[in-house]
């Protein structure tokens, strides 16, 4: 590996002692469980690879990933927790038992004021399509690819109205400087 970062005031060398640090999981609270995986499973084709109780504390953890037909995942459930906790790019949807049956909550997205936590982002072969996809599923935009200053990328909100972006990595060569 030749490349190692681009280099930036603040940026400092990794350690050793970070060697097989990776990123696991991004976790977003949701309202109602149903909807949120009924939204990422038909959406962005994500599987729930795992699902966590903790009845103590009254919620449940699921474990969403965009499987390719090599991906080798344990049928035991042990087994598989380990190799959740092994991958990079999962998303966890956090459930606080109850919240799907208050009618008024909401959780807050980090795009309204003040802001704070921006967006998640999908990487995908034909933003066209996309586009198109979202359009036939009904899937609320932000922003579409040829609107605002930042072309080819677009935002959808999911079903407790988070952002994502959504991109086609080869229409973004020429971003930035």
């Amino acid at each position: 590996m030749s490349f190692t970062g681009e280099h930036h005031p603040g940026v400092q060398a990794p350690s050793a002692e970070t060697r097989g640090f990776r990123l696991n999981h991004t976790m977003l609270r949701v309202k109602d469980p149903e909807k949120a995986l009924a939204f990422y499973s038909r959406i962005f084709g994500m599987s729930v690879v795992r699902r966590l109780d903790f009845e103590e504390m009254g919620f449940s953890l699921y474990f969403l990933a965009r499987l390719e037909q090599d991906d080798a995942v344990p049928e035991d459930a042990a087994q598989r927790t380990v190799w959740t906790f092994s991958q990079q790019g999962l998303l966890e949807l956090t459930h606080n038992w109850g919240t799907e049956a208050q009618a008024d909550f909401a959780y807050h997205d980090g795009n309204a004021e003040p802001q704070g936590f921006g967006h998640i982002c999908f990487s995908v072969p034909d933003l066209d399509a996309a586009e198109a996809w979202f359009d036939a599923n009904d899937v609320t935009f932000v922003k579409r690819s040829d609107q605002g200053k930042m072309k080819d990328v677009v935002f959808v909100k999911d079903a407790d109205g988070y952002w994502i972006e959504v991109v086609q990595a080869d229409r973004l060569a020429a971003m930035g400087d």
